[in-house]
């Protein structure tokens, strides 16, 4: 099939793009003409186009001739800082331009818009109760959730009113497996300034910290792995029955801050410290059987997969990902 797939030089893209191109299909991205991270797309065959989302001409050209369209690329929360107008501009106006230029082509067979776990309301008080699944309600605060609450509507309203065969994927947070080990809030020195009871920590030395809520539990976070994230992007390749279909995507489990800072303990021989934080904890999971029912999704990197990969990377091995930025 020929493929366009757009943010195609970020983690997600990249890696998608050598498995679809490994599984036979033909691939087009769409890339910023200053963007540098195009070397290894050019060596796995890709066919680059320059131009932006905000501009329609571009985005005409990068659609003709395709038969799906994953809409990855954004102006994205870890990208930036974005001002508001850039948020409306890129991901708002940027999904119309795409969905316009799909509806006029003609002959799409699918449309595969990323959206975010952004637009849940994660961080409450006491945590969340229930797992996050699709009917969860959309909370959505800030410019960057806002614009993919509006892109997610847009992509609706253009499959019952066009009939442009669309997909919501919601991705979770994203890492490449190798980022795990930098994730500021395992570690007592990116987290003291921060958190008021972690600063009388504070020693001069690296420590894992293990953070718990008021009720003594440990933090709880559902990540994904952009390996999981890819697989899931294939899963829903040609399903017929995903079309008009929103789906959460993220890793097979949650974690909990203890399995972590213990196994960094291990890992890297640094010191453990634990504590109670006041406020809204990190707490929350997602439901993905609707995922699994539908397309098959079936996740596999865990977070203890992840750091051990992690260090694998570091050794030099090949964990099958591609380096992002």
């Amino acid at each position: 099939m020929r493929i366009l797939i757009t943010g195609i030089t970020g983690r997600i893209g990249a890696n998608l793009s050598r498995q679809l191109i490994d599984r036979g299909h033909r691939v087009r991205g769409l890339v910023w003409p200053r963007d540098p991270r195009t070397e290894n797309l050019k060596k796995m065959g890709v066919e680059l186009l320059d131009g932006s989302l905000t501009d329609q001409g571009d985005v005409a050209r990068a659609v003709e001739g395709v038969e799906v369209v994953y809409h990855l690329g954004a102006a994205f929360q870890g990208g930036g800082p974005f001002t508001d107008e850039e948020y409306f501009e890129i991901n708002v106006r940027g999904t119309f331009n795409m969905l316009e230029a799909a509806r006029k082509a003609g002959g799409l067979a699918h449309f595969i818009f990323a959206s975010s776990d952004a637009l849940y309301d994660k961080y409450v008080p006491g945590g969340l109760a229930e797992p996050i699944n699709e009917l969860t309600p959309r909370i959505a605060k800030g410019a960057y959730a806002l614009s993919k609450a509006l892109g997610e509507e847009l992509c609706n309203g253009y499959w019952h009113g066009h009939k442009v065969p669309i997909t919501i994927l919601r991705f979770a947070m994203v890492l490449a497996a190798y980022e795990i080990l930098e994730f500021p809030q395992f570690y007592l020195s990116k987290m003291k300034d921060s958190v008021p009871e972690l600063s009388a920590l504070w020693k001069g030395e690296e420590s894992a910290v293990l953070l718990k809520d008021e009720q003594g539990r440990p933090f709880k976070k559902h990540i994904a792995d952009v390996r999981d994230i890819v697989q899931g992007c294939l899963c829903v390749l040609g399903k017929e029955r995903a079309v008009g279909e929103t789906f959460q995507l993220a890793g097979p489990r949650p974690f909990t801050w203890d399995e972590v800072s213990y196994r960094l303990v291990e890992l890297l021989k640094i010191p453990h410290v634990e504590a109670e934080v006041g406020g809204s904890p990190t707490f929350y999971e997602f439901d993905l059987s609707k995922a699994q029912q539908y397309i098959g999704f079936s996740p596999i990197y865990d977070v203890v997969r992840m750091i051990v990969d992690a260090m694998s990377y570091e050794r030099g091995e090949d964990v099958g990902v591609l380096p992002h930025g």
